[in-house]
């Protein structure tokens, strides 16, 4: 496994650090920002930390409510 930090990294990082900012900054991300933090998390190995990877599991769960909460627009802006 390589140390370096590859461009999806940062991508992943700087949407994650969006969130973590704010409660409010989840629901202001768009579907296709959602859809490409999914994407990214679910390629991302999380394995060596239990407490990281339940992590990942819960916020790709609230992805996923997100996602069809503005897909079937009962969305609460």
């Amino acid at each position: 496994m390589s140390d370096e930090v590859t461009p999806e990294d940062r991508e992943r990082v700087a949407l994650l650090q969006l969130i973590t900012n704010s409660k409010h900054e989840f629901n202001k991300l768009s579907v296709t920002q959602l859809t490409r933090l999914q994407e990214l998390l679910e390629k991302k190995d999380y394995s060596h930390s239990k407490k990281a990877h339940k992590s990942k599991l819960k916020l790709l769960g609230k992805i996923n409510v997100r996602l069809y909460e503005l897909e079937e627009g009962r969305s609460l802006l």
